[in-house]
């Protein structure tokens, strides 16, 4: 009796990605899609353009666990420019003086930020992926249209001074699934009075994963190739 060849498991794997900066998060699916010429593939979270870090990746039957790493704490190292904000709250759009923020010192950010841990409420901004009325909120601010958004409950778990030096300030932060770090330098600018907008963001953990945990997207991309081209031998 010849033996029978038995069914292979049904494709799935999950891919740790270094965002790289100016990429989109769909573009870094798009790459990963096409190096391994596999449909099923998405992002567990939405990295802005701007920001670098953790992206994780699912393809194939994995696609299943996107909910469950979305919903994981995700942390953070971000710089934020006292002083000046931007339509964006970030470097996408153009820089808006607001105040001089020299007399600002640190004690003042400290006390500032101790307003911001646990438990919070926070506006999204209007350049985000969310949805209202079943649009993304980002295209209909493109066209210069504002979206009524509704505050949202979020956690931040922690939220560090890390460097102070005018005018910026780093902040190492903790936070729930929902967090927006741009809305977060914001609210913290209006605080101080003097306005500020988010000028890096990184990535650094989504739950137990961190950034240490990831490729950089030119090796991974390299990588999958050369295993689609030797299992085509």
């Amino acid at each position: 009796m010849s033996a029978t060849n038995p069914t292979p498991a049904p494709y799935g794997e999950v891919f740790f990605v270094n965002k790289p900066y100016t990429w989109t998060s769909f573009d870094v699916v798009k790459k990963i899609r096409h190096a391994l010429q596999v449909k099923k593939v998405g992002h567990a979270g939405t990295l802005d353009p701007l920001a670098t870090g953790l992206l994780i990746i699912c393809a194939g039957k994995m696609t299943k666990q996107i909910e469950s790493y979305m919903a994981q704490e995700k942390a953070y190292e971000a710089t934020f420019v006292l002083g000046a904000t931007t339509e964006s709250f970030d470097l996408e759009k153009e820089v808006i003086p607001v105040a001089d923020p020299s007399g600002i010192d640190a004690t003042q950010v400290e006390e500032v930020l101790a307003r911001f841990r646990g438990a919070i409420e926070q506006v999204p901004p209007q350049h985000s992926a969310i949805k209202v009325d079943g649009k993304r909120v980002y295209a209909s601010a493109r066209k210069g249209e504002e979206v009524e958004l509704q505050p949202r409950p979020v956690q931040i778990f922690e939220l560090e001074l890390l460097a102070f030096s005018l005018p910026e300030i780093k902040l190492r932060i903790r936070c729930s699934k929902g967090t927006y770090i741009r809305s977060l330098a914001r609210d913290i600018g209006e605080a101080l009075g003097v306005g500020a907008y988010m000028s890096a963001l990184v990535r650094t953990a989504i739950g137990a994963y961190t950034l240490a945990d990831a490729e950089e997207l030119p090796a991974l991309i390299t990588r999958l190739k050369e295993r689609r081209a030797h299992a085509d031998l």
